[in-house]
């Protein structure tokens, strides 16, 4: 495996040294697609929110910021994520706000019914069945919760398409397969939106 091809792979579990030079331009490199997505987010004061696949915990402090009088959880397969998603938020941690731990979407580690939002940032690519996965997160979620997924492809662009060629294990979903898989699993309502330059894809579905 070349060392490009080794490196863009650290977007789907970092680990190592090519991991943390990965996490380490993930919070700044993905920020402003996912300032975009929180633009979608609705009108809601939730107690319990959390962000799945938390990567470096730039999003879960985003959210902390956004709700001041939330608990966010952070949860991340890769357990060099959560050592650095733990670093990023480590004061809001230690003011009993936040918690970041390691988990497997496909499993997850959370109560049932004990959360009013979830948030998914360019991970879902990586999610070993959508369905599978979007039924644990309707699981967690409060009846009327919401879930938000927000991704930097749209499943069409070439860019992620030649990633997808690279990178062992991803998939680009379109906002139909996206839409189709929430309802599946659970979500009434579901609505999706595109960035109106870029191939960026929002997608909030609620329980």
């Amino acid at each position: 495996m070349g060392l490009f091809k080794k490196f863009v792979s650290q977007t789907r579990k970092p680990e190592g040294i090519l991991g943390k030079m990965m996490l380490g331009g993930m919070n700044s490199g993905h920020a402003k697609m996912a300032d975009w997505g929180f633009s979608h987010l609705p009108d809601i004061t939730p107690a319990k929110a959390v962000d799945l696949g938390c990567g470096g915990g730039r999003n879960a402090g985003e959210l902390l910021k956004k709700y001041p009088k939330a608990h966010v959880t952070g949860v991340d397969y890769s357990a060099l994520s959560v050592e650095k998603a733990k670093d990023y938020n480590k004061d809001m941690i230690a003011e009993g706000r936040c918690e970041i731990m390691q988990g497997d979407v496909s499993d997850l580690p959370l109560s049932a019914e004990a959360y009013d939002l979830a948030t998914a940032f360019e991970t879902i690519y990586f999610w070993p069945g959508l369905e599978k996965c979007f039924t644990q997160v309707a699981k967690v979620l409060k009846p009327g919760g919401y879930f938000m997924i927000c991704n930097e492809s749209d499943g069409t662009d070439p860019t992620s398409l030649k990633f997808e060629k690279i990178i062992d294990g991803m998939k680009n979903h379109t906002a139909k397969e996206i839409e189709e898989a929430l309802k599946i699993a659970g979500f009434a309502e579901v609505k999706s939106e595109h960035h109106p330059s870029k191939p960026w894809l929002t997608v909030l579905a609620r329980k």
